[in-house]
């Protein structure tokens, strides 16, 4: 299991993986109820502020994303509030939405559940889910097309709203296969053919019946059920999620593999088939074979499920569930998209988030005591790293000395340092927006007005902090010393 994660997630490597399909928005209204109403038998609920988050397709990206995958999206929303909530909630998670398609004519797919005490009491749904317009689906084909030269594979994500309902989803297959792209389903409905050749279809027990028409009510109805299907579809494979009974998976020419599922206690079911898919698929993209690809999709799962509503999984959760942890510095290095995840989900369990940036070139003592006197700031340091074309802009072409890649690595190493994340730009003010931490870092030799992101912190009721620099320590002393005593042995 660790050499396919390993193999999974390569660092410094970001796959890039074109999500189509039905956008949600999942929005909760939790509360406590503890009596009726006198005007009918129902209870009353006190509700807390409503939480809004990722359904669909768009949980699929999310997934994605927080396993450091570069996602670009395509699918329909509408022109209401749930449309603009959905879209911000897009933009936070960091996935690329240029393929999403407004439609004013046509509402959000929006899902309201309302939950007391961790019990759902009833979900409204708003929604249309009649086929796409001729015109819409030929702008969404046209923004799919663009894209598949970026990307390393697609996922076709159904929830029978419309997207995939119409002739797209065949002419999705056919273009990105005559690419040598993978294609994977999370199927819907009733009629299977409109998947025909793709890479992996992922049904679960109820889609499986659904979708081919068949009993599966015992072992051997189920892999009958699998084996038509994929006589019908002609797919590389299909893997079937069974739910506390694991999973089952189905490929031409090879025998077929039982997964176990992983004894866990379930809290909630929601959005675990958008895991499935997005595990897999990046699995299968990377080039794992489908059965270690079935196993670590399995073990996601079951981390899932023991979440409240829509969720994802990490690197570090899948790595530490597999019985064994990928290097922590490994675990550390993350992209934007993981860094917001992660930094949102520890504000939200009340830590103070720290954010700091430098190019940490030549790593020395000034830089190590700097960074620990950040981390006293705070529960948790975020440290953001210039790229190596960043660099070289702010330093000059002779910098930098130590490749990205090792720059990183090195921050990552420190025992202050929780997470680490690279940025392209001269500044780290597009990350400080996105990820919005409650205390900036610099070091004592900047002025407050001089640090960038200053505005955007202090208005959201952070701080910013100046920390001492150890004197006598830098790069470029470092350097000049190196140069001067090599100077000196030629002389010699």
């Amino acid at each position: 299991m660790l050499s396919t994660l390993s193999r999974m997630f390569q660092p410094g490597h970001r796959p890039c993986i074109l999500v189509l399909g039905d956008l949600i928005l999942d929005e909760y209204q939790r509360g406590t109820a503890q009596r009726l109403s006198p005007e009918a038998p129902v209870p009353v609920l006190d509700a807390a502020p409503a939480t809004s988050v990722l359904g669909g397709a768009a949980n699929v990206a999310a997934n994605l994303a927080a396993l450091g995958a570069e996602v670009r999206l395509c699918g329909v929303r509408g022109n209401d509030r749930q449309g603009e909530q959905l879209a911000a909630l897009l933009m936070h998670a960091a996935i690329d939405c240029r393929g999403v398609v407004v439609m004013p004519e046509r509402p959000t797919t929006h899902k309201l559940r309302v939950v007391a005490h961790g019990q759902q009491l009833v979900r409204i749904d708003r929604e249309e889910c009649s086929a796409l317009p001729a015109s819409v689906e030929a702008t969404l084909l046209a923004a799919v097309e663009a894209q598949l030269p970026d990307v390393v594979g697609v996922v076709l994500s159904d929830y029978a709203k419309g997207v995939l309902g119409g002739s797209l989803c065949e002419q999705v297959i056919a273009r990105a296969r005559a690419r040598g792209l993978h294609v994977t389903v999370d199927p819907k409905g009733t009629c299977y053919a409109r998947y025909t050749h793709a890479s992996l279809i992922t049904p679960n027990l109820v889609e499986l019946a659904r979708g081919t028409g068949r009993s599966v009510q015992t072992e051997a109805e189920r892999w009958e059920a699998a084996r038509a299907l994929l006589a019908e579809t002609h797919a590389g494979a299909v893997l079937v999620t069974c739910g506390k009974e694991g999973m089952r998976l189905l490929q031409p020419e090879a025998p077929p593999v039982s997964v176990r599922a992983e004894a866990r206690q379930v809290f909630d079911v929601t959005g675990a088939g958008d895991t499935v898919i997005a595990v897999a698929s990046l699995a299968l993209f990377a080039g794992v074979p489908l059965s270690n690809a079935a196993r670590v999709a399995n073990l996601a799962a079951g981390i899932v499920v023991g979440k409240p509503g829509t969720a994802t999984v990490s690197l570090a959760e899948l790595s530490e569930a597999a019985g064994r942890r990928l290097s922590t510095s490994a675990c550390k290095i993350v992209s934007r998209a993981q860094a917001t995840v992660k930094v949102c989900e520890a504000q939200a369990m009340g830590a103070r988030v720290v954010f700091t940036n430098g190019c940490f070139d030549l790593l020395h003592a000034g830089h190590v005591t700097y960074l620990e006197s950040a981390r006293e700031q705070g529960d948790v340091l975020v440290v953001a790293v210039n790229s190596d074309a960043s660099v070289r802009r702010l330093k000059g072409a002779a910098r930098p000395i130590i490749a990205e890649a090792d720059r990183v690595a090195l921050v990552a190493g420190l025992a202050a340092v929780d997470w680490v994340v690279t940025f392209e730009e001269d500044t780290p003010e597009a990350l400080i927006e996105l990820l919005a931490p409650d205390v900036l870092v610099k070091g004592s030799d900047y002025r407050p007005e001089q640090v960038v992101g200053k505005e955007r912190v202090e208005a959201s009721g952070g701080r910013v902090e100046l920390i001492p620099i150890l004197q006598g320590r830098s790069t470029s002393s470092i350097i000049a010393t190196i140069l001067t005593r090599l100077g000196r042995e030629e002389r010699a």
